[in-house]
């Protein structure tokens, strides 16, 4: 499919506002750009996204910005890596800016604590969302092992404080072996 003006435009302005409407980390980005792309536009479908997220958390670096260039680069190669990068990096980096030069009058401000207060609790909520989601597909799916997984890690996690990146690893080793060949959601 030929990519025109139009389209690039749309995916810049799409992943633009994103990135500088949302607050709470790679993971909320990853959901939004999921409704955004998948459920929206119809541009990937939802196998697409997940494998995209999983190769974007797999590599270095912040996993908004990697997932935005892996999801560029699948739209429209190259240059769509380098649009999804710009227009992922570029809202922070003003941000950053702007609260760095007026530091000390937002930071003792109470209105803008409360406000991200607030953030805070709707990244919490679209979390939540994403996981419950993931669950449901995975029960709908009839696959068992996921829904193990999922549990299982959250309770090694929170309960036994056990390193994340060490859950991770394991995981994903759990699931190469034991997963191998299943369709999910």
């Amino acid at each position: 499919m030929k990519k025109d003006a139009r389209f690039y435009w749309t995916f810049f302005k799409s992943t633009f506002m994103i990135s500088a409407l949302t607050f709470g980390g790679g993971y909320v980005i990853i959901a939004l750009m999921k409704a955004k792309f998948v459920d929206e536009l119809g541009w990937l479908d939802e196998k697409q996204t997940l494998d995209l997220v999983a190769i974007a958390q797999s590599t270095p670096g912040i996993m908004a910005v990697n997932t935005s260039i892996m999801l560029g680069y699948e739209l429209a190669g190259f240059f769509g890596a380098i649009i999804g990068m710009l227009a992922t990096v570029i809202p922070p980096l003003v941000i950053i800016g702007i609260v760095a030069r007026f530091y000390e009058l937002i930071a003792e401000n109470e209105y803008v604590r409360l406000v991200l207060k607030g953030m805070q609790c709707g990244a919490t909520a679209i979390l939540v969302n994403v996981a419950i989601d993931l669950a449901v597909k995975q029960f709908k799916a009839k696959l068992i092992l996921p829904l193990i997984i999922i549990v299982a890690t959250f309770i090694a996690n929170l309960f036994f404080d056990v390193n994340i990146m060490l859950l991770v690893l394991i995981d994903g080793v759990v699931g190469l072996i034991l997963m191998r060949g299943k369709i999910y959601g």
